[in-house]
């Protein structure tokens, strides 16, 4: 594996979730995980992802410009994602303007995601039709492309009105803040290709990867140098990882089955595979916690399979506080990274 040269940046994710059943002060929740990202950037941690959801009573993060300008404030050099917005929810113009103002806060840092969104309460709440959420994420995209770009831009669509805008202040990026497109189906992977300058989704495989290389190909975009970010969506390093296992397990089922309902509202998956109790967990082998050793090799042969440049998983479990996942952190940041540099993948 050491003939293989690419760099691979690695990242931590957070949702900022707080269930009710695990409930903790929200000041402090969200301090602390300022708090371990801020050393995480000087531990071997090159970014930190954001995710976004609306109306969920665990809190979980509907506001992800103002946590990255939090981040940028209390960091130097860790780059700042989203992973991703849902772009339906949003003025194109004003969230181009929050970009640029990140961008400047961060000295250059930020990088911009965007996705559709699927959950139903979402759609409903913001009184925005689930059918229209591609088109109006694409004008959006296009509009707010643009305007990074530095151009004045007038336009009027379907769904945005746009009269003689130029961004002010401009961000520090040139030509403008990376911009990733996250999703799972072919319209995403479209839309990744003609407006984005990445792709992402957790968990993607090489299929995922391989489809996004024939859009760039079909629209005549270059294919060197392309922006993946993709990992397992929980891999957990532990010296004793039966203990962390259980410690976790609870916190992961409620995620998973949040997301499983999520999705069978939205009538994305015809026979939803709920955990509900932790022999399901075990069954479903997607909460990963290992000894260091067992790490590397599970992120070597990811990524020798699905060629990211961006390796990223799940940080927290939900109503878990951060000083739980600071010994892992420590222990992947003081085995793992090290290891995958020194072999010339990372």
């Amino acid at each position: 594996m050491g003939t293989d040269n690419r760099k691979v940046r690695f990242g931590l994710w957070y949702d900022f979730r707080n269930p009710a059943q695990w409930r903790q002060p929200s000041d402090r929740l969200y301090g602390e995980i300022l708090d371990q990202i801020a050393w995480a950037e000087n531990h071997g941690f090159d970014d930190v992802w954001l995710s976004e959801h609306h109306f969920i009573d665990d809190g979980y993060l509907p506001s992800m410009l103002p946590a990255a300008a939090a981040i940028a404030a209390r960091t130097k050099n860790i780059r700042i994602a989203l992973g991703v917005l849902l772009m339906p929810f949003h003025n194109p113009v004003r969230l181009a303007e929050d970009i640029a103002v990140v961008d400047v806060i961060s000295g250059g840092r930020f990088e911009f995601g965007a996705g559709v969104g699927y959950k139903v309460e979402e759609f409903e709440g913001f009184a925005v039709p689930f059918s229209e959420r591609g088109a109006r994420t694409n004008e959006a995209l296009g509009i707010i492309r643009r305007l990074l770009d530095g151009e004045t831009v007038t336009f009027k669509g379907k769904f945005f009105e746009v009269n003689r805008v130029k961004l002010s202040p401009e961000p520090i990026q040139r030509p403008h803040p990376p911009i990733w497109i996250g999703g799972f189906t072919p319209p995403a992977l479209r839309r990744a290709a003609r407006y984005g300058d990445g792709f992402t989704a957790p968990m993607a495989n090489r299929g995922v990867y391989d489809g996004y290389v024939a859009e760039l190909e079909k629209q005549g975009k270059p294919t060197s140098n392309i922006r993946f970010a993709g990992g397992f969506q929980w891999l957990i390093v532990s010296n004793d990882p039966e203990k962390t296992w259980n410690e976790a397990a609870d916190h992961i089922i409620y995620q998973a089955d949040n997301y499983m309902a999520w999705s069978e509202k939205a009538g994305q998956i015809s026979n939803p595979a709920y955990l509900r109790n932790r022999d399901g967990l075990r069954k479903a082998g997607q909460f990963n916690v290992v000894d260091p050793e067992t790490a590397i090799k599970m992120i070597r042969e990811y990524i020798s399979a699905v060629p990211v440049t961006h390796y990223y998983s799940w940080t927290l479990p939900p109503g878990l506080p951060p000083s739980w996942a600071q010994p892992h952190l420590e222990l992947f940041a003081s085995k793992v990274i090290p290891a995958l540099n020194r072999e010339g993948l990372a």
